[in-house]
């Protein structure tokens, strides 16, 4: 069975559509959650679904505390769900190419760093954008520059606020980030 955990810094909607998505699954685990952020949302999302979740400070992830936990907990895969820290290059190492990021966005336009949630979706729409959507890819040492997997697209209408953009990309993300790692784990 494939442990897999899921890190999150916010409400974990997208957690938990994962989580729900694979309840049904003897091939796949879901053990705890992490997150940088005590206060987030996440938290009390996997209280509600009986899964563990636990909290580490920016430097917890640097120093190797996160990945210590990870291999004593035999985590095979990282899923990175509304996680706004960078990836340290322990964790890099530890796993290549098994970790992977959603981005709210189509790839290579409108990431890297402080380009999330709101952020992107206003970006989108004071561009002038025509169309935007999801972009799923493996994680690398650089914001949202690792090796796209996949793509979905929704249109961005010219009377689109960026909150109408944020309803679209969300729905997408539901769609779409469940089968993806369904397929990646195959």
């Amino acid at each position: 069975m494939k442990r897999i955990v899921l890190f999150a810094s916010g409400a974990g909607s997208n957690a938990e559509n994962i989580i729900r998505y694979f309840s049904d699954s003897h091939e796949l685990e879901f053990p705890f959650i992490i997150s940088n952020r005590p206060d987030a949302g996440v938290h009390e999302r996997a209280k509600k679904l009986g899964i563990s979740s636990y909290s580490f400070k920016k430097n917890d992830f640097e120093t190797g505390e996160v990945l210590k936990f990870l291999q004593d907990n035999a985590i095979n895969f990282i899923v990175l769900a509304g996680f706004l820290l960078k990836i340290p290059d322990n964790l890099l190492k530890a796993y290549p190419n098994k970790i992977i990021n959603i981005h709210p966005a189509l790839l290579p336009k409108f990431g890297g760093k402080g380009m999330y949630g709101s952020h992107v979706h206003e970006a989108v729409v004071a561009a002038g954008e025509k169309e935007s959507g999801i972009t799923i890819h493996y994680v690398n040492e650089n914001y949202d520059e690792g090796q796209i997997i996949f793509q979905a697209c929704c249109p961005v209408l010219p009377t689109d606020s960026p909150d109408d953009v944020a309803t679209k990309v969300h729905a997408l993300e539901y769609e779409h980030f469940p089968r993806v790692i369904r397929d990646i784990l195959k």
